[in-house]
């Protein structure tokens, strides 16, 4: 069936050829596997899809820039204002808290 459509469009074997080498598809088991290759090679600029098995969309693995200026109001609605006062009584709390090296063990958690 699939050679049907090749034959009405002549374009489309090219097409699909050349979207198959410019991009990397995979299931989310085979990308599970070896995720930290995958993310590597998505940060290194390759072009990595995910197949989401459910709808057959394939998902992107792209590298996107996080800031983080705008997280607490993002996240929980605190305006800069209200957080650099949040910010403020925090290290004034912490001031007087008494620090202590952990050495790994349980024990040293209980203080």
């Amino acid at each position: 069936m699939p050679w049907q459509v090749f034959k009405a469009f002549p374009l489309a074997p090219r097409s699909l050829r050349l979207y198959s080498v410019d991009m990397k598809t995979l299931t989310a088991t085979k990308a599970r596997q070896n995720l930290g290759n995958w993310l590597q090679r998505a940060a290194n600029g390759e072009d990595i899809g995910i197949v989401h098995s459910a709808t057959g969309k394939i998902i992107a693995l792209r590298p996107v820039e996080v800031y983080s200026d705008d997280f607490a109001f993002t996240e929980y609605g605190i305006e800069p204002e209200e957080m650099e006062g949040i910010a403020k009584n925090i290290i004034k709390k912490t001031r007087n808290e008494k620090v202590t090296r952990w050495d790994g063990t349980a024990e040293s958690l209980r203080g």
